[in-house]
C-alpha cells in the first residue's frame, strides 16, 4: 500500500505533562480507550484532565456517570485542580447521570440513552465513569455474548460519530485475558499505586495502543495541584538534540587542579569527586560552579542535604558569591528531598532548569543524598537510573560534577559506594592521611577518559578561599593512598623529623 493511500490518524494532546511523549505524540483521535486501575490511583482525575484539555463548544465532551460519586460531588473536588475551567461547564463539558437507566433497565436501554445524547451533542470526547459498574449490573442477567455485543455496538457508535472515548473502571490485572472490554479497546491505560515502606509510588503503563508506538514499560507520575504529571522512563534519552562533542576545557576554579587535569575538565564530561566526610567535596563543587558563572557558563546545583539559602551562605564564607547569579537567573539551586522521588522526576526538574537558563555546568551534591531522596523501590535501580540521567545530560553538552562520600579504609582505596566509576569520565579522589602526627589531606586524579592527566599526589588545604593545593607532589612518602604513609628517609614510622645529628650512645 502506498503512503499516499494511508489514513492519517491525528493526535490529541492529553493535557497531562509528559504523557504525550509516552504515547508517542498524543492520543490517537477517535480511539476507544480504557483507563483502568485500583480505587485512588488517579483514573477520574486523568479523565477530567483529558476532557478539559480537548472540549470545545463546537465539539463538547460528554461525561457519563454511573452509580459512582454524583457529578456535583465529583466536581467539588476536581475544581481544586488548576486544569479545571469553570467556564466550560454545561457548554463544552456536560455531565450526564446514567445511574437510573443502569439500575432499572437492560444494556440495550443504556446504549439507547448514550446514543440519544451523542446524536444530540456530536461530542469530540466521551467518558463513561465507571464502566465497570455497568458491566457488573449487567452480569446478573446477561450472557457473555450479549455483553460483548453491547461493547462492540458502543465502540462502533462512538467511533462512527468521530468521538474519542474513555471507559473508566476499577479492574485488576487478572481480568485482562478474558474480558471483552480489553479485546475491543484500541488503547489501555493502566494506573498503579503502591506503598513502599513509608512512601507512595504511582506508576502508569500503556498496556495497549493501536496505530502508533508508545514508550514501553512503567512510568512514574505524580498528582499535584495541577493534576497528573507523568515522567517517561526514557526522559531525556529521546527527542533532545545531541550536541557535537567539544574540545573546550572547563576550569575547576583551582589553578593547580586544572594543571593536574591536563588543562581542565573536558566539556560534556561527567566528573566524580569522591572522599570522606570533611575532605572538601562540596567546597570543590562550589568552586567549580562559581568559576563557570565567572566565565559566563550558567550553572545548576542540585542539593539534597541543605537548603538553597544555606548553600549560598556557605559559599559566601569562601569568598564565592552565589546570591547575585541567582538573582540574575544565571544559577539555579534545586532542593530536592521529598523522600519519594523517582529518578525520572528528578531528571525532569533538572532538564527543565537546564533549558530555562541554558545551563552548561551541573553539580549533584551528593549522590548519597540523591539516593535517600528516592522512594525505596527506586533505590534498587540506582546505578541504572544514574546511567540514564548522566547520558541524557552530558548528551546535551552539560558538564556534570557529582560528589560521593566514601568510608576511608586502610586496606583499600575505593572510589564510591555504588560501583559507578564506570559511569563517569573523570574521577578526583580526596583522602585523609596521617603525616607527622597530623591529619592532612591529599588529592589525586584517578581517571580521565578524554586524555592524559597528572599522576601526582598533591597535598591541599581548605582555607577561607576554598580548596587550595599546597606545595609540589609528595615524593618523600610511600603508601600515601593507604592513609598511613611511610617516610622514605626515616628508620622508624613514629620518629620526629629532625635535621640535627643524633647523639652517640655511650658504650
Amino acid at each position: 500500500m502506498s503512503t499516499a493511500g494511508k489514513v492519517k490518524i491525528n493526535k490529541l494532546a492529553t493535557g497531562v505533562p509528559g504523557l504525550d511523549e509516552i504515547l508517542g505524540g498524543g492520543l490517537p483521535e477517535f480511539s476507544f480507550n480504557i483507563i483502568a486501575g485500583a480505587p485512588g490511583s488517579g483514573k477520574t482525575t486523568l479523565a477530567h484532565q483529558i476532557v478539559f484539555a480537548n472540549a470545545t463548544p463546537e465539539r463538547p465532551a460528554l461525561y457519563f456517570t454511573v452509580l459512582g460519586e454524583p457529578a456535583i460531588k465529583m466536581l467539588r473536588y476536581q475544581q481544586q485542580y488548576t486544569f479545571f475551567d469553570q467556564a466550560k461547564l454545561n457548554h463544552a463539558v456536560r455531565f450526564i447521570n446514567l445511574s437510573q437507566v443502569v439500575l432499572e433497565k437492560d444494556l440495550d436501554a443504556v446504549l439507547e440513552e448514550i446514543t440519544k445524547e451523542v446524536e444530540k451533542a456530536s461530542p469530540g470526547i466521551v467518558v463513561v465513569d465507571s464502566f465497570r459498574t455497568v458491566v457488573r449490573k449487567a452480569a446478573g442477567g446477561t450472557t457473555e455474548v450479549e455483553l460483548q455485543s453491547f461493547i462492540q455496538r458502543l465502540a462502533l457508535l462512538l467511533t462512527s460519530w468521530q468521538a474519542t472515548t474513555f471507559l473508566v473502571g476499577e479492574y485488576v490485572e487478572g481480568e485482562i485475558r478474558d474480558n471483552p472490554v480489553f479485546t475491543v479497546s484500541d488503547g489501555l491505560f493502566w494506573l498503579y499505586q503502591a506503598a513502599e515502606r513509608n512512601s507512595i509510588v504511582r506508576k502508569l503503563q500503556i498496556v495497549k495502543q493501536r496505530g502508533q508506538a508508545s514508550v514501553p514499560g512503567l512510568h512514574t507520575f505524580r498528582i499535584t495541584h495541577a493534576g497528573l504529571q507523568a515522567f517517561s522512563r526514557t526522559l531525556g534519552l529521546a527527542g533532545l538534540v545531541r550536541n557535537i562533542p567539544s574540545t573546550r576545557r572547563l576550569s575547576v576554579g583551582i589553578p593547580e587542579l586544572d594543571k593536574m587535569l591536563g588543562g581542565g575538565i573536558p566539556e560534556g564530561d561527567s566528573v566524580l569527586v569522591a572522599g570522606a566526610s570533611g575532605t572538601g567535596k562540596s567546597v570543590l563543587a562550589t568552586q567549580f560552579i562559581a568559576e563557570g558563572i565567572r566565565q559566563g557558563d550558567p550553572g545548576i546545583v542540585v542539593v539534597f542535604e541543605e537548603r538553597p539559602q544555606e548553600y549560598a551562605e556557605r559559599a559566601s564564607s569562601f569568598g564565592l558569591d552565589l546570591k547575585t547569579p541567582r538573582k540574575e537567573k544565571k544559577l539555579e539551586i534545586l532542593y530536592l528531598r521529598p523522600l519519594d522521588l523517582s529518578v525520572d522526576e528528578t531528571m525532569h526538574e533538572i532538564l527543565d532548569a537546564v533549558q530555562k537558563i541554558g545551563a552548561k555546568r551541573l553539580v549533584i551534591d551528593s549522590l548519597a543524598g540523591f539516593e535517600m531522596a528516592l522512594a525505596p523501590g527506586f533505590r534498587a535501580d540506582f546505578r541504572e537510573s544514574l546511567y540514564r540521567m548522566i547520558t541524557a545530560l552530558t548528551g546535551v553538552g552539560v558538564t556534570i560534577l557529582s560528589t560521593v562520600e566514601v568510608n576511608e579504609s586502610f586496606t583499600e582505596f575505593p572510589f564510591s559506594t555504588y560501583s559507578i566509576s564506570f559511569l563517569t569520565d573523570d574521577i578526583i579522589r580526596l583522602r585523609y592521611v596521617c603525616i607527622d602526627g597530623q591529619l592532612r589531606k591529599i588529592m589525586v586524579v584517578i581517571k580521565m577518559r578524554g586524555g592524559n592527566h597528572s599522576k601526582d599526589i598533591r597535598e591541599y588545604e581548605i582555607t577561607s578561599k576554598g580548596v587550595v593545593i599546597i606545595g609540589d607532589r609528595l615524593t618523600d612518602y610511600q603508601g600515601l593512598i593507604t592513609g598511613i604513609p611511610h617516610h622514605l628517609n626515616r628508620s622508624g614510622n613514629n620518629e620526629e623529623r629532625s635535621d640535627k645529628p643524633k647523639a652517640k650512645s655511650k658504650s
